[in-house]
């Protein structure tokens, strides 16, 4: 092959220029086409939009059109809320008349003059022993109980602020008689010591333990410098006391009782107190103006047939005609009742929603404290009671005399022995008065999820603070704890109200007709309450994942009590009006979730409810949770086919998304439509039976729910 064949052709300017227009072809012709099926699909685009957009309208016009239908039809479903009010009031009532027909001699504390006789009466006895004191307690106790509950229970439409002071006088009299009685018996015992003393020791010892009350109380009768370690027998309870106080005739008492009389009852606040009233004088009004209303259709039906009985000429017919009259007079009366019956309804219903509302409503200003170390009761709360640490100075002892005991009884009672003293120049050393070490037993139906605080009480303040304690030392498994305290007074242990919100999760699930579980999951544990026509239970708590035992479970309880016993004993997982200063919350619309809350009672019945983790991603006037039909009584399932609904108050629609969903999308789901009401939302998808379940669920069971949602406030604090 030559050298010239072997070369490549060399290309030629008019076949480099071809080449380069073809190219500007194709690249042409290539954008052409790009820009045409662009064009394409956002035509299409823009048709699929109109068309939703379409399909959006035709939706939004179909629930406009049916919306207030189905707001009537859940104004009817939603009278169950009055309807349970009503039997409230009657079971009031009822107990009011039960204590009454009962005659077993305790006073019933709702009336004044009956508890103010008691009052009176227990003061004039002044010779009881502690065991006939703490015996006593328990009645005084209950009788607190009662009226406590009557403050909580009765709606603040139904209570006068007269009732109010009345009933908060009377706990504050009853609670302030109660520890003086175990002053003066105290001091009884005491003059006794010598008579008591112990062989070994030669001091006196006594404990008292009961459901209420544990009293500890030892005399120094020896005086002996080196017994500085006082150990109360068979308990872990210790105090070391220093030389001062090992030398001199005093006591040490000890008084746990398992209430808290200390802290002040909360004062109603002027919001409260204002919307309370503004409440009761409108139902007042309007029932006023109904039955005017009312009387006024009756007398101008009554003028109308008289004026028509005059008319008739015939004696026969007027006879007639009266008759007529009487009938229709009757028809008039019944139709009357039957309007005043509604308005009384439809008023009570106003102010049940006014009260529910108040449940969730959020406090504008946090609680200021002056002090720096008192305690914000808002942000924590006392735990296991109050321990009164007291040191007395011995009373004048018994003394045996020709078959006597003759006893000097000071006019001034039981007096305090003042550790430190106020001046101290007269003692040689300055550590003369060093903090007394003490050990104390917590109660056992107490749940700490971090080591306690420990409070004492500032009596001059009337408030808790941290400030003259030190060296605190909590040993869990022992349920012991060790501190120093520079003065003795009442201690309490506190924990942060708050420690188990927001919480992680929740769900709500049918067990059967009339009866649900409310599973919430905290950081700590996870807490299971069964809810039955007007009771709650606690069905089960779990720490740190493993099953604890506590004495509330399986004790039936209506849902104020119970919601009391859950936080005394720790289990606290109601938000108050000022939590949301303390915790990162979720914040949802007061009218949307109240809304919400009212509509999943009515639906407990037949469908079970849970956490949606989107529920954080939606706005504030809105809510999301995950729903499923749920009949049986069967264990969860692990994975089950949720459904999630979002609720704006007046729009419920379900979405197209669902838990595992990378993203958050509104979209509703194919083939669905909104609705005005939750209610209805369902009724599209659920069965025959479910719906059944729904209709024949009763009142006082859809209010219990109602209220431990309202509570519980789980969409706001999840």
């Amino acid at each position: 092959m030559t050298f010239k064949s072997a070369r490549k052709k060399k290309i030629t300017k008019a076949e480099r220029l071809k080449q380069l227009q073809e190219e500007e072809e194709r690249r042409q012709k290539e954008e052409e086409e790009a820009r045409v099926k662009h064009e394409k699909e956002e035509m299409e685009r823009l048709e699929r939009q109109r068309i939703e957009r379409e399909k959006w309208h035709q939706l939004e016009a179909k629930d406009l059109e049916r919306r207030n239908e189905e707001l009537e039809e859940l104004y009817l479903l939603e009278e169950c809320f009055p309807e349970a009010e009503k039997l409230k009031r009657d079971t009031r009532l009822l107990s009011q008349w039960n204590h009454y027909i009962q005659c077993d001699g305790s006073p019933d504390p709702s009336v004044s003059p009956e508890i103010n006789t008691f009052i009176s009466l227990w003061k004039e006895e002044t010779n009881e022993t502690l065991e006939e004191v703490i015996a006593k307690s328990k009645l005084v106790l209950n009788l607190i109980e009662k009226l406590r509950l009557l403050l909580l229970q009765t709606p603040s439409y139904d209570l006068e602020d007269k009732t109010i002071i009345q009933y908060r006088g009377s706990i504050l009299e009853l609670q302030e008689l109660l520890h003086l009685k175990f002053n003066v018996a105290t001091e009884r015992l005491l003059r006794q010591a010598s008579t008591l003393a112990d062989l070994d020791s030669g001091n006196m010892e006594k404990v008292i333990q009961d459901e209420n009350v544990t009293l500890y109380v030892w005399a120094n009768l020896k005086k002996n410098p080196r017994y500085r370690s006082v150990r109360f027998s068979e308990t872990q309870i210790r105090f070391e006391i220093p030389r001062i106080l090992a030398t001199s005739g005093i006591a040490i008492r000890l008084l746990h009782t398992h209430y808290d009389h200390a802290t002040p009852l909360r004062p109603v606040s002027a919001s409260l107190q204002g919307h309370t009233a503004t409440v009761t004088h409108f139902v007042k009004d309007e029932v006023q103006k109904g039955e005017a209303e009312i009387s006024k259709e009756l007398q101008e039906e009554y003028k109308q047939q008289e004026c028509e009985s005059v008319s008739v000429c015939e004696e026969e017919t007027k006879v007639e005609e009266q008759g007529d009259i009487e009938v229709q007079m009757s028809f008039v009366q019944e139709e009357s009742e039957a309007t005043k019956c509604k308005l009384e309804m439809k008023l009570l219903s106003e102010a049940v929603f006014a009260a529910q509302l108040l449940l969730i409503e959020n406090a504008n200003e946090k609680p200021c404290f002056c002090e720096d170390n008192e305690v914000d009761l808002c942000q924590f709360t006392t735990l296991g009671g109050v321990y009164h640490l007291d040191i007395f100075e011995l009373p004048p002892q018994c003394k045996p005399m020709k078959g006597w005991m003759i006893v000097e009884i000071l006019k001034e009672g039981l007096q305090k022995y003042i550790y430190p003293p106020e001046s101290t120049e007269d003692f040689e050393t300055e550590n003369a008065f060093p903090p007394i070490e003490v050990t104390l037993e917590v109660q056992e139906n107490v749940i700490f999820f971090e080591d306690p605080m420990v409070a004492r009480w500032d009596a001059e303040g009337k408030h808790w603070q941290t400030d003259g304690i030190s060296n605190v030392l909590y040993q869990s498994e022992e349920r012991l704890i060790t501190f120093s305290l520079e003065t003795f007074g009442p201690v309490t242990l506190i924990q942060d109200t708050h420690i188990n919100m927001p919480f992680q999760s929740w769900e709500l699930r049918p067990l059967d007709v009339n009866k649900v579980l409310l599973t919430v999951t905290t950081v700590f544990t996870e807490i299971q309450i069964q809810i039955k026509e007007n009771l709650c239970m606690l069905a089960s708590v779990k720490v740190d994942n493993k099953k604890h035992s506590s004495t509330l479970e399986g004790r039936w309880m209506t849902p104020i009590s119970f919601i009391l016993a859950l936080k005394e004993t720790g289990l606290n997982i109601f938000p108050t009006g000022h939590s949301h200063f303390y915790v990162v919350i979720n914040h949802k619309e007061p009218l949307v979730e109240i809304k919400a809350y009212r509509q999943l009672a009515l639906l407990s019945s037949a469908f079970a409810f849970g956490w949606s983790k989107w529920n954080v991603e939606c706005s504030s006037k809105k809510v999301i949770v995950k729903l499923r039909e749920h009949l049986t009584e069967e264990e969860p399932v692990q994975d089950p086919n949720w459904t999630l609904l979002m609720f704006s108050g007046d729009r419920a629609q379900r979405l197209k998304i669902n838990e595992n969903s990378e993203t958050f999308s509104e979209a509703l789901k194919e083939e669905t439509e909104f609705h005005s009401t939750l209610y209805h939302l369902v009724k599209d998808f659920a069965s025959k039976e479910a719906m059944e379940k729904i209709r024949s669920s009763k009142c006082q069971f859809i209010d219990s729910v109602c209220y431990m949602l309202l509570s519980t406030r789980l969409l706001s604090y999840s």
